[in-house]
Parts: C-alpha cells; structure tokens; sequence
C-alpha cells in the first residue's frame, strides 16, 4: 500500500518507520527547511531524534505531490491544524480514505475530531487511529496495540491487517466517539495525576485519581453517545494507564512541572511539543458544564492550569467533596 503519512512529529514520524517496513511512505512536513533538514540529517532530528530514516522513506512539502499516488492519508498534524489539513485533502484528493492520529477536542468549538473532519470533509471515507502508544516505543519496535476506529467495518477489517505488522497490532473498533473521547480526556487526567505526582502524594492517589479519572471520561463519553464498553479497553483504560503512568507522556510532564512551581508559559516552552490536554481541559471542562455533567478532576485541573488554584490546594479541593457513592 502507498502511505502518505501527513505531518512530521514524533507521532508521525515513528509512524512512518513502523509502516515503512510493509508500505510504500510518503511523510510530508508543511515546512521546507524541516523537509531538506530530514533529508539531509537522515533524521527527525527536530522531533524524533536518534531514529534514522531509511532512504525508503520519501520526504516532501509538497502536500499535492505527497497525495499525488497515495491509497492512503495518515493525517498525523496536532488537533489545531486537523481541520486546514483535510481541508486540503478534499481539495487534493476527495476520494482517498484517510485516518488521524491526533487527540483532544477543537478549540473553541469544542468538536471531536471526527466532527471537525465532517465539517471539513463532508464525503470524506475515514476513521481514527487511537490508543496507547508513545512515538519513541513505536520507532524503536516495541510491541504496541492501538484501535482503528471506522464507520465502514469492512474497510476497518482491511486496514487493521494491512497496517499491522510484527510489533504493532491493530484493533477495529466502531465507536468512534468513544474511541475519541478517551484519547482525548485521559490527556486531562495525565496532567492530574502528574501534579499528584510531583507533589508526592503516593501510589494511592494517583490509583484513585486514575480510576475517578475513568469514571469521569466514561460519564463524559456516554453522555456524547459512546458505548460504556468502550473506555475498558485500548482508546480508554489502556491509553489511560499509559500516560498517567509512563514518563514520557507530554501531558504527565505538565503536570509535573506544575507542581515543581513552574508556569504555564515556561513548561510549553521547554517541553518543545504539543501537550494537548492543556486545551482539551478547557473544551472538556466547558462542553461538561453545558451538559450538566459533574467532572470535579476535569475543572480542578482547569482551576490549576488558568492559575486560579495552586496545585498544593488542588487535592484538598477534591478530598473535602461530599460523600458519594462509587
């Protein structure tokens, strides 16, 4: 299969690598000088480091040309250039299938992903690719299982034994608002038990922040239309242990950092990638209050983060709630 992997993050990029093995890849960076940096570095070094990219792999930032042979589009960009990205797409190549990668909800709108493409693409043949897994895991060929998410069974089924391979393992799934809010929310609660964390407050308190935390993505979800089963597997508590729990989460890292005393400012800064639960907790904690949803972790995170609520007084704030039944 021809893979026109869209964007050149880590995400993106380890990607690439993975499918490259099987597949005929195209990874395309919306920056020439990122482009000819790849090419001639023979590297990711901007976002990837330390993973060589075999000569197999061709290299653009011509989005037309990248699209130009492709059976099919990975659109690998952070949430905020989702929408520009398949909007291209409709315009380049309408009738080529596609997946994204990205997590979280549109800012300002609030919109999942799917229905940012839906707005964008209205035709459009597509699904999301979620789950547990971090970029350097998967360029480095450690075993990894994420969920294809897909409207269309029969073309999910195709593409999960197309795209998987020795060490990483596709699931189909066809709740896709599910499969979106977890990989959305758990970026919230990554952040919360990241404060916990660097606060140390123990193995106990990031169990319970963990297991409210699913709690309220599934409280969240099914209020949107999921299926409750959804959030017990991958694209929910899998990818949720994994980046409350494993250092390399970007999102676990804020969460971090807040309660070492750092800004808000200084962390994004330094950390050099995006770390989408920081907008998502604002869309998160606003679609919520329109729905009259109760997501005490979501808004106290919300409170830290916009610097209203000190991250020592963070867990008070939850312990002194009511009593209530599990």
């Amino acid at each position: 299969m021809r893979i026109a992997v869209l964007g050149a993050g880590a995400w993106g990029t380890a990607l690439a690598l993975s499918f490259a093995e099987r597949h005929a890849v195209t990874l395309w960076t919306w920056q020439a000088e990122h482009a000819a940096a790849m090419r001639q570095d023979g590297e990711n070094r901007q976002f990837l480091h330390g993973f060589p990219l075999p000569a197999s792999i061709a290299i653009t930032a011509d989005l037309a040309a990248a699209l130009a042979t492709a059976e099919l589009a990975i659109v690998a960009t952070p949430m905020t250039g989702l929408r520009t990205t398949v909007g291209e797409l409709a315009r380049l190549r309408p009738e080529l299938p596609f997946l994204w990668v990205c997590k979280g909800l549109e800012a300002g709108s609030g919109l999942l992903p799917h229905q940012v493409v839906a707005d964008a693409h209205p035709t459009a043949h597509c699904g999301a690719l979620t789950g547990p897994s971090f970029a350097d895991e998967v360029a480095r060929g450690l075993p990894t299982a994420i969920t294809l998410s897909f409207t269309d069974a029969a073309f999910a089924d195709a593409l999960t034994h197309a795209l998987s391979g020795p060490r990483l393992r596709l699931y189909a799934n066809e709740d896709i608002v599910g499969a979106e809010v977890g990989g959305a929310v758990k970026n919230v609660m990554a952040i919360a038990t990241g404060i916990s964390d660097g606060l140390g407050l123990g193995l106990n308190a990031r169990a319970a922040l963990m297991t409210r935390g699913l709690a309220e993505i599934t409280r969240f979800g099914v209020a949107l239309g999921a299926r409750t089963e959804t959030f017990m597997g991958l694209s929910g508590m899998g990818d949720l242990i994994l980046t409350c729990t494993g250092d390399l989460s970007r999102n676990r890292r804020v969460g971090l950092a807040l309660a070492a005393g750092q800004s808000l400012a200084d962390i994004q800064r330094d950390l050099g990638h995006v770390a989408e639960g920081v907008l998502t907790t604002h869309e998160v904690a606003r679609r919520a209050l329109a729905l009259g949803l109760d997501m005490p972790i979501t808004a106290t995170v919300r409170d830290v983060l916009d610097g209203t609520l000190a991250p020592a007084a963070a867990v008070g704030r939850l312990m002194s709630r009511d009593p209530k039944h599990e």
